[in-house]
Formats: C-alpha cells, sequence, structure tokens
C-alpha cells in the first residue's frame, strides 16, 4: 500500500507544478501583449505628417517674414514663383515631432498654376488656407480677400474632387463652426492635446447658421492674417484715420470670415504682436492641438476671432460706434488710399556752375551802355527833391532850386570830350557849395534873373574865406565851357534824361 501511496502523492505533485507553469506562461504572454498594444496605440497617436499651409497674399505684404517668424529664423529674401517652408511641430504630450508644409504662393497671380505642387486631390483635406492682408495699405484689403479666396476656389474646382467627398469636408466644417466652444467651458484633460468628445455629447444643443455663414464653404480650415498691424499710429498720424476707419475695416473682414467659416488674426511682427498666438492656433487647426485663448476684440491692433466665435450680432456692436458712415456702404469709398505726395527731390533744381554764371553776368554787363555821368547826375536829383538849406531859414527858393538845377543839365555831345569832363566835375562841385555856403539873404539871391552870372555872384556872397581858392580853380575849369552850359539853362523836355 505504501508505494500506491507514493505515487498518488507525486502524482498531486507533479499537478501542481504544471498548474504553476501554466500561470506564468499566461502573465508572459499578457505582457508581451500589453507591450505590443501600447506600441500599436503610439503608433497610432503620432503626429500625422503630409499637412500643408497654404499662403496667399499681395507682394510686399509679410507673407514670407511672417512663417519665417514662425519657424523660429529671420528671412529677409524676397521669393518668386512658389516658395517653401516647414514649421516644427512638436507634441510634448507623446514625445513625438513632425513637420508641417508651408506653401506660399507669389503675389503675381501669373504664377497661380504652381498651386497644382502644393495642393492634389489627396492632400487638399490635410490643407490649411491663409490669407494675408496688409493693414499698412487697407484700402487693398478686401480686393486682396476677394481675388485669392477666387484663386484658391478656382483650383479646388479644378482638382474634381467627387462631389461625395467634397459634400463630407463641407459638412466637417459646418460642424466645426457649429462646435465651437469658448475656451473656459471646454474640459482641460490634456496640457495639450485635446479630448476625444464623449457620447453624451450629441445631446449638446447645435445653433443653426446665420444667414450669411458658411455661404462660401471651400471644405478647408481658413484663417485671414492682417500683418503689420504697427502701421495705425502711422495710419492715424500721417492719413488722418480715425477709430471709425478700424472699425469699419473690421466689419468688413469679419463679414468675409463669416461666410468663408475663418478664424482672424492681427500681427505685427516688428512689435511681435500675436506671433505665438498665430503659431497655437495654427497647430491647433491642422492638428487639433488644445487652444486655450478666448477671443479678442478690444485692442484694436491685437484682434483674434476664432472660427466659430463670431456672428452678425456681436459684428453689429462696432456699428455702433458709426457717425458718417453705414455698414452697408462700399468699402472703397470709404477707405480711401490718400494722395500720394510729391517729395521735394521731383523738382529739384541744380545749381549752374559758378563761373558760368560769373560769364553770364559779364557778358550781360558789356551789353549795357555806358553811364560815366552817373555821379553828376544822382546828386542833383537830391538837391532838387527839396531846398538846398537847411529847413527854418528864411529866402527865396527859386533861387536856389534853379542854381543847382542849371548847373546839371547835360552837356553838348559836340563839346570835346576833356571840357565836357571838366564842366561835369565843375557842375557837381559847385552844387555841393551851393549846398554849404549859399546865404539866404545875400544881394545876388534876392533880385536877378537865374542866370550864369547870379549864380556865380550868390555863390561868392556866402562863401567862406577857407574856400576862396577853390572856388578859383572851379571858375577856372567853368570858363571854357561858359558859354555851353549857359546855353543850356532852359530845361530839357523831360528830367528822366538827366
Amino acid at each position: 500500500m505504501a508505494p500506491v501511496l507514493e505515487k498518488k502523492l507525486l502524482g498531486a505533485a507533479g499537478a501542481g507544478d504544471t498548474m504553476e507553469n501554466n500561470n506564468e506562461e499566461e502573465e508572459g504572454q499578457n505582457l508581451w501583449t500589453s507591450i505590443l498594444s501600447e506600441v500599436s496605440t503610439r503608433s497610432s497617436s503620432k503626429l500625422p505628417s503630409g499637412k500643408n499651409i497654404l499662403v496667399f497674399g499681395e507682394d510686399g505684404s509679410g507673407k514670407t517674414t511672417l512663417m519665417a517668424k514662425l519657424q523660429g529664423t529671420d528671412h529677409n529674401k524676397k521669393g518668386r514663383g512658389l516658395e517653401y517652408l516647414y514649421l516644427n511641430v512638436h507634441d510634448e504630450d507623446r514625445d513625438d515631432q513632425t513637420r508641417c508644409n508651408v506653401w506660399i504662393l507669389d503675389g503675381d497671380l501669373y504664377h497661380k498654376g504652381l498651386l497644382k505642387f502644393a495642393v492634389s486631390t489627396e492632400s487638399l483635406h490635410d490643407s490649411l488656407a491663409v490669407f494675408v492682408v496688409d493693414m499698412s495699405r487697407p484700402w487693398t484689403i478686401m480686393e486682396s480677400l476677394l481675388k485669392w479666396a477666387s484663386v484658391l476656389r478656382d483650383h479646388v474646382d479644378k482638382l474634381k474632387i467627387p462631389p461625395e467627398e467634397m459634400r463630407e469636408m463641407e459638412q466637417n466644417m459646418v460642424k466645426a463652426f457649429q462646435e465651437y466652444t469658448e475656451p473656459e467651458d471646454a474640459t482641460p484633460s490634456s496640457p495639450q492635446r485635446r479630448a476625444q468628445p464623449a457620447g453624451g455629447d450629441d445631446e449638446d444643443v447645435v445653433l443653426p447658421l446665420g444667414e450669411n455663414t458658411l455661404t462660401h464653404n471651400l471644405g478647408i480650415p481658413v484663417l485671414i492674417v492682417c500683418t503689420k498691424c504697427d502701421a495705425i499710429a502711422v495710419l492715424e498720424k500721417e492719413h488722418d484715420f480715425r477709430e471709425e476707419h478700424f472699425d469699419f475695416i473690421q466689419s468688413h473682414v469679419r463679414r468675409f470670415c463669416l461666410q468663408y467659416g475663418a478664424g482672424l488674426i492681427y500681427t505685427s511682427v516688428k512689435e511681435e504682436k500675436n506671433v505665438d498666438l498665430l503659431y497655437k492656433y495654427v497647430v491647433h487647426k491642422v492638428y487639433d492641438f488644445q487652444f486655450t485663448t478666448p477671443a479678442l476684440v478690444v485692442e484694436k491692433d491685437a484682434v483674434f476671432i476664432p472660427s466659430g466665435w463670431d456672428n452678425e450680432k456681436k459684428i453689429g456692436i462696432l456699428h455702433e460706434n458709426f457717425t458718417t458712415v453705414r455698414p452697408e456702404d462700399p468699402f472703397e469709398d470709404f477707405v480711401m488710399q490718400p494722395p500720394v505726395r510729391k517729395l521735394v527731390h521731383d523738382k529739384e533744381v541744380n545749381a549752374e556752375d559758378e563761373q558760368v554764371f560769373l560769364m553770364k553776368q559779364q557778358s550781360m554787363l558789356g551789353k549795357q551802355p555806358a553811364t560815366p555821368t552817373r555821379g553828376a547826375t544822382e546828386s542833383p536829383g537830391r538837391t532838387a527833391s527839396g531846398s538846398p538849406r537847411p529847413t527854418g531859414r528864411t529866402g527865396q527858393p527859386n533861387v536856389a532850386s534853379v542854381s543847382p538845377m542849371t548847373a546839371v543839365k547835360k552837356p553838348d555831345p559836340n563839346m570835346k570830350g576833356a571840357a565836357a569832363n571838366e564842366g561835369v566835375l565843375a557842375n557837381f562841385f559847385n552844387s555841393l557849395l551851393s549846398k554849404k555856403t549859399g546865404a539866404p539873404g545875400s544881394p545876388g539871391s534876392a533880385t536877378g534873373s537865374p542866370g550864369p552870372g547870379v549864380q556865380g555872384s550868390a555863390k561868392k556872397t556866402g562863401q567862406k574865406p577857407g574856400l576862396t581858392d577853390v572856388q578859383a580853380e572851379l571858375d577856372r575849369m567853368t570858363r571854357k565851357p561858359d558859354s555851353m552850359v549857359s546855353a543850356n539853362n532852359t530845361p530839357p523836355p523831360t528830367e528822366n534824361e538827366a
């Protein structure tokens, strides 16, 4: 009996060892299963590749500069045709990184055909359209938005996407617009990734779209970026833009955003305003990262309106401040380009060479007639303007006024040159002496006709002893042309000839 019992005990012990081995194998399989499931989960939750950002805008609007700023580099080169950049996107939650393609189309419509290299039928649903407008030239904003939206619409139509797929993309846009919630109401399940909607979300009330909302649905998300918003202060200072102008601009842009279901953001690379916010919103729209920034409408140069937040009533708040314009007025009638001020250098006057100028002056002086009697004619002019005596003296004004006038007559051109010059000098000095030595009460000035002899006696009557020699010399000089000067005592027809 003992051997049988021993065999049974050994058999029971062997069965226990087999069960332990099976449990270990099951635990090992469960461990590998969990590892494989974790790896597969990580692989499926990696950031997708092949996402695209399409950038449209006019030349000089700051497209490349803005995208380079988002990339973290300085890009001062101006590209042509179709530029390519990329953004490094890092997922901190999953510790994953990927690249987002950025395609920048040239501002010339001639290059719009290059879009076929950036967007295809397969990659359209992974794309985000960005329309860049320049706030330093606000009168071009609406025209630019309409032009580039038309370019994108034409390209999407040429892709010939199946109607069912296109309709599904448009419905996704409508759903995303309607399901927008304020960031404070969102559940922060993860620091970066947004939580997946639960099954009870179907019970949430979805508001219907407005009358002018998503009327131009492109099937892809759209973002409007206003660059160079630091120029608002310059427009106010130099071009008399008022608060009403910027409210009017914002009103038109926001209504355009409603039609395309787009977001709106004002940025300034120069002042680094809203640049980080733009990056966060872009990766939110492309990679579905969590976004916690609400709408910003207080500061006129830092506006941010996410897609789905805006409606006609909120835009109507801007219209309450309109005083000189109506909301339905054409954009170009109120936001007009200021007149171009002509610069000074457009009418620059070149200075003439100094030597050329002097030569011209010399030739002009050579053409003028010689006036050797200028000194003799100016002095009698001064005596003819008034009495030669000091004011307050009494006497005959006729003698005093006639005496110098008889001495200033032009010499006869028939006279010889030497005699004429001596006569002119004598007349000049006689006029000076008559001013200084003429006595108002002298006998020569009281009676007699204004002849040469009377003139000489009148001068000699009141002259001072120190002037005798001078008078004798002047008499000698006037002795030769005396007959010719006496013949000219009669005044000429005009005084100007003297």
